[in-house]
């Protein structure tokens, strides 16, 4: 079933809803497509869906109603022991950027190759590789309380890229981080983008969206209200 995946392709939500309860609705009925090699930006405030809709990508939540693809693959039909295979596609970087404590920064980005059984050789290979790209050769053996918040960040985005995933998806990486820092990750996302991974980046901060002048996809009470290629910060 996953021969599909050798391609790289689209993203697709085909009327998509995520309905917790009756009080409780995520999202409703959404439909979007993302080509490859895109940066999109998801805006709306906080409760708009813009988590929801990237979990529900990464397969980490179902849709109540609807239909997900990703590569032409329907992510929402696959099975529970082809979604580690789905997920090795697909990086993820959140706000709270979720190292482990004890592992330095080499480590933290090793760990994600050891989950996919890479070998020692792999990994002495791509991760200095990847802390390079990200600024942080001089950090690998530095454990994440020695890190600034932006360099925790960085560790988070090179373990997410150290796969070598299609797609990146990035919930509120700025969200924790002063001004310097934060305009240091969108610039560090845009590099990523460029060397040919698909973004897509949800963020309530309209500064970095006005700036970007790239696609942007609002969000309201869990509904799309705009998608425009070159979108400002309107909500």
């Amino acid at each position: 079933m996953l021969t599909n995946l050798d391609n790289i392709g689209m993203i697709s939500f085909e009327n998509v809803s995520k309905i917790y309860s009756q009080t409780s609705v995520a999202l409703k009925n959404v439909t979007l497509k993302v080509e490859p090699n895109e940066f999109v930006s998801l805006v709306g405030a906080s409760g708009a869906g813009k988590s929801t809709l990237l979990k529900l990508l990464s397969a980490e939540e179902k849709p109540s109603e609807g239909n997900i693809f990703f590569d032409g693959l329907e992510v929402t039909a696959l099975p529970h022991k082809e979604l580690p295979t789905l997920r090795r596609r697909i990086g993820t970087v959140f706000q709270d950027y979720k190292l482990l404590p004890t592992k330095p920064a080499f480590e933290n980005v090793a760990f994600g190759m050891e989950a996919s059984a890479r070998t020692d050789e792999e990994i002495e290979r791509d991760v200095p590789k990847i802390l390079d790209l990200v600024g942080l050769s001089n950090k690998a053996d530095q454990f994440p309380h020695e890190l600034s918040g932006g360099e925790k960040q960085r560790v988070a985005i090179a373990r997410a890229l150290v796969n070598r995933p299609e797609v990146i998806l990035a919930d509120e990486p700025t969200g924790n981080l002063d001004p310097i820092n934060t305009w240091d990750i969108i610039k560090l996302l845009i590099k990523i983008n460029e060397l040919g991974t698909t973004v897509i980046l949800a963020t309530h901060d309209k500064e970095i969206i006005n700036s970007l002048d790239r696609r942007v996809i609002s969000l309201e009470n869990g509904s799309i209200i705009r998608d425009e290629q070159r979108g400002k910060y309107l909500i």
